[in-house]
């Protein structure tokens, strides 16, 4: 027997400007890589989710949500059960929202409308509070700001087998220069590339990558000593003052 088609076909194939659909996972599942031909908002009530594409991927924590631009080519893997509420959004019904994806702010509002917008069905009509209650979250949309939670990954080969070697061990303290030496380039070569390829300075991009690390292990209730230590941090405290630093808050209320 064929397999049957996906049950998001349905959201994109409405006359719509938007459409709001739910789905809960286990933790560890994943969606597997697809695409869709609408703008997507993926936004989880609980739970994180780890979005993956070939451009990077993005930790994506409750109150956050993660926009994707159409027809990208990515997956959601779920750390914790996860209660996915997300919004498929036509293209030309909102030209204001960023064109890369990106993670996003959620305020109490939006959440709620988002929520809220679970309940409208596929074929709402025009003028009517569903239909309003949609236009206002898209007006919401407008006042959100866009959160430092992007890995950009590289296309040369070289800085791309870096990356995955920093992603698999975020506490490789490795230098620039250490990198440069089986490649036959110089550190100032993987500098430049870095800044080329990915916006990010070599340093940067590994503090990037530990800072998502740890995101997640905090996600999954690890010790905030454990994290700091895994994510290549010699103390607590060192660990505490990047993730501050990042986000106005300390690593003991970042979920709460």
């Amino acid at each position: 027997m064929p397999n049957s088609p996906p049950r998001y076909q349905d959201y994109h194939a409405t006359s719509q400007p938007m459409a709001a659909m739910e789905a809960d996972y286990a933790s560890g599942a994943s969606t597997g890589w697809h695409a869709h031909p609408r703008g997507q908002l993926l936004y989880a009530i609980e739970g994180v989710m780890i979005v993956r594409s070939a451009a990077g991927s993005w930790v994506v924590p409750p109150n956050r949500a993660v926009w994707l631009v159409p027809d990208l080519t990515h997956e959601v893997r779920m750390s914790g059960a996860v209660k996915i509420r997300t919004l498929f959004i036509r293209p030309d019904a909102a030209p204001h929202l960023p064109r890369a994806s990106c993670v996003i702010a959620v305020s109490s509002l939006l959440r709620e409308l988002i929520i809220a917008a679970m309940l409208v069905p596929l074929d709402y009509r025009p003028d009517t509070r569903d239909e309003r209650l949609m236009r206002l979250i898209l007006d919401e949309l407008r006042e959100t700001s866009v959160l430092p939670l992007h890995l950009p990954m590289p296309q040369d080969a070289r800085l791309r087998q870096i990356c995955a070697a920093l992603i698999a061990d975020p506490s490789d303290a490795r230098t620039a220069e250490d990198w440069a030496r089986p490649f036959a380039v110089t550190a100032k070569t993987i500098y430049r590339l870095f800044m080329q390829e990915t916006g990010l300075s070599f340093a940067q991009w590994r503090q990037q990558a530990r800072l998502l690390f740890a995101l997640e292990r905090l996600a999954q209730g690890a010790r905030i000593l454990d994290v700091a230590l895994d994510s290549g941090y010699a103390s607590q405290s060192a660990f505490t003052a990047m993730f501050r630093r990042h986000f106005g808050m300390p690593p003991g209320v970042f979920y709460r």
